[in-house]
């Protein structure tokens, strides 16, 4: 930089001290003004580079978690959790100290905006690993705010134990243990099949001192189905009750099961629980056909019987064929030449087909046996996974991020399809599709044919289960597969899908699909529901928000009760018409007191520390006395180049123009 200033001293001394004469103030001026430019186009070519460093103090992250469940409303003083929460928000001490953050959790985990006490679930798991992702690697004691019942997911204590940061319960509701009697859980199957008869689990609760006596009692409608007595005491305080009950009417059948409660009971609501079972008068029958011994099975069968109305049977190829009439759909499990007589029969009664190949399929007898499709393989193996295709127009499907899953095994070749049909997963390699089907369907004359090409596909289940906790995604993209599959029914241009009962405090919603008259998906379409209760009769309309291929739905806002509704298309002479039960079961309620032992435990095995509401202020006094939650101080350094500097450029233009207006005032240009 010296060196630069001198040589450009140097020159515009040459240049206006020597070589020039011009008057003297004149002279200094654009030796000046000369200096200048030289001196920053010297500096642009050494380009020094400037260090700077600025030192900031990091407060500690303090996440406060609410819980705004319905059971904090319905059993404590919201109003307190309230008046906690702005003691928590505006302490000025505080504040300065940390860096609070409020969040909500009930039904999700999410940022507070304000605090409505209305979400019909509990996921403390969900908050717990959300705040811990969030602050990961950060000091952030964590205060959570609840009572302590979660009624969805997992267990929150053993979630804690990979919790980073210490947490401190500040636990909502009431201790003290009242005489309480509940039906803690009633499990019964949403399916039946009539003439038979379906069973009912009921485990029964007593909390108290004492001996207590009951009366169990399963009630449709006004008939008493059931009654049994039962006994209590402080030892022998949890009963659980096997029973059938008969299947003799087609149709959903309402039951409420009662545990009759005692007069001096705070909490009558969970004595009371309310269940249906729709009958049906057959089930779907599967037939599942193999020659070999494979994982894919076990996990198909699971998959389809998931749904109760559902049967699967495997058997061997040589299966007789007299049986086949039995069977709504049939899936073919990598066919070999075993399979000749099968797909003669198959093709004879014009049975519903799924075949799924795989290494171990024989293409040169599957291409000779069918002229659905066909496909030239190479004898070389090969990794592939599916992409959903959001266009499939058959029935409403989401996209669970199938690219994502393991790949399948299949053998190399391109797939030819030689009749009308559609994709329903696409075939990818490395991330780049090949333009072959993975998956897709056809329907010739009314018989559906489908083709699966690969193999291990258990995999894709167990990963399911590895990512959410349950098999329940998988699981519903082959339910929905084999419901369409096995069903002869005649494509109209509107599909509704719905259930016959739902439980108020699982979700509501209801899909539908509209196709245009070359039954193509139409997403311009505006589609609306009009849903009438029937004992009041008051109808409410709902637009139908589209979600990928199909338009939904969500009634949750919807009382229990017995609904009627019906799909319309605007501007569109088709509609579509339906039924459905809710019924009225609130988990919030089923709660009395507050989970002080499980709280307690959380934040002992997080070195935190518990409190109850009252205690706010206590809390916020040991947060501000406590010396291992100090800021952290970091300094930030910053390396930049003198020509990252746009001033200097800016310097430049003004020396050089300066100059030529200079000039041409005087005359000298």
């Amino acid at each position: 930089m010296v060196v630069a200033a001198v040589l450009a001293f140097a020159i515009s001394v040459y240049m206006y001290g020597y070589r020039i004469n011009y008057n003297k103030s004149l002279s200094w001026v654009f030796g000046t003004l000369r200096f200048i430019t030289l001196f920053s186009l010297f500096l642009l070519l050494v380009n020094p580079n400037f260090r700077s460093e600025t030192i900031l103090l990091q407060k500690p992250k303090l996440p406060i978690l609410v819980d705004v469940s319905g059971s904090i409303q319905e059993w404590t003083d919201s109003s307190a959790v309230k008046s906690a929460v702005d003691q928590l928000k505006n302490n000025e001490e505080l504040n300065d100290k940390f860096d609070v953050q409020f969040f909500a959790f009930g039904n999700t985990f999410r940022e507070m905006d304000s605090l409505q006490f209305i979400d019909s679930q509990t996921r403390i798991d969900q908050a717990l690993e959300g705040v811990n992702e969030l602050f990961k690697k950060e000091k952030a004691p964590t205060i959570l705010i609840t009572d302590g019942n979660q009624t969805l997911g997992k267990d929150y204590e053993f979630a804690s134990l990979h919790f980073d940061n210490a947490i401190y319960p500040l636990i909502v509701g009431d201790s003290i243990q009242y005489l309480d009697l509940k039906i803690e859980q009633l499990n019964a199957n949403r399916y039946s099949f009539l003439k038979n008869e379906f069973p009912v689990e009921a485990i029964l609760v007593y909390s108290g001192e004492g001996d207590i006596s009951s009366r169990f009692v399963i009630r449709q409608g006004n008939v008493e189905m059931y009654s049994q007595n039962v006994l209590f005491t402080p030892k022998n305080n949890s009963q659980t009750i096997t029973l059938s009950l008969p299947a003799s009417r087609v149709g959903l059948q309402r039951f409420t099961a009662v545990l009759e409660p005692v007069s001096v009971e705070k909490n009558k609501t969970n004595n009371t629980k309310e269940f249906a079972v729709e009958v049906i008068d057959q089930a779907t029958k599967v037939l599942i056909v193999s020659d070999l011994i494979h994982p894919d099975l076990g996990a198909l069968k699971k998959a389809i019987e998931t749904n109760e109305q559902r049967t699967v049977t495997l058997e061997k190829p040589g299966i007789p064929s007299t049986t086949l009439e039995e069977y709504q759909l049939i899936i073919l499990f990598q066919p070999s030449r075993n399979f000749s007589n099968l797909f003669s029969e198959i093709n004879r009664l014009g049975k519903n087909l799924i075949i799924l190949s795989g290494t171990r399929t024989d293409w040169n007898f599957l291409n000779s046996a069918q002229s659905i499709f066909q496909k030239e393989v190479a004898n070389v193996q090969e990794d592939v996974n599916g992409l959903m295709n959001l266009n499939y127009g058959n029935y409403a499907i989401e996209d669970e991020g199938w690219s994502n899953f393991p790949p399948l095994r299949t053998e190399f070749g391109d797939l030819a399809i030689n009749v009308p049909f559609e994709i329903l997963l696409d075939q990818q390699i490395n991330g780049f599709a090949t333009g072959s089907p993975m998956l897709a369907t056809t329907d010739l004359n009314g018989r559906k044919s489908a083709i699966w090409d690969g193999e291990g596909i258990w995999k894709w289940r167990a990963h399911n289960f590895l990512e959410n906790g349950t098999f329940k995604e998988f699981d519903d993209f082959v339910g929905k597969l084999v419901q369409y599959m096995a069903s002869n029914k005649i494509r109209s241009r509107l599909e509704v899908t719905h259930e016959t009962f739902y439980y108020s405090n699982n979700p509501i919603t209801i899909a539908a699909q509209y196709f245009d008259k070359s039954f193509v998906f139409d997403n311009r379409a505006q589609v609306e529901i009009r849903v009438m209760h029937q004992e009041s009769e008051q109808e409410t309309v709902f637009p139908m928000l589209l979600k990928s291929n199909f338009y939904e739905v969500d009634l949750n806002s919807l009382p229990s009760g017995d609904y009627s509704f019906t799909v319309v298309v605007r501007d569109q002479a088709v509609s579509r018409n339906g039924n459905f039960t809710i019924l009225d079961f609130n988990v919030e309620k089923q709660f009395l007191n507050a989970d002080v032992t499980k709280l307690s435990r959380l934040a002992t095995h997080t070195d935190g520390k518990w409190y109850f509401l009252k205690d706010t202020d206590r809390l916020i006094q040991n947060f501000l006395n406590d010396e291992s939650f100090r800021p952290i101080q970091k300094t930030q350094r910053k390396i930049v180049p003198l020509i990252d500097w746009k001033y200097l450029l800016a310097i430049i233009a003004f020396t050089l123009a300066a100059e030529w207006f200079i000039r041409k005032y005087n005359g000298l240009i």
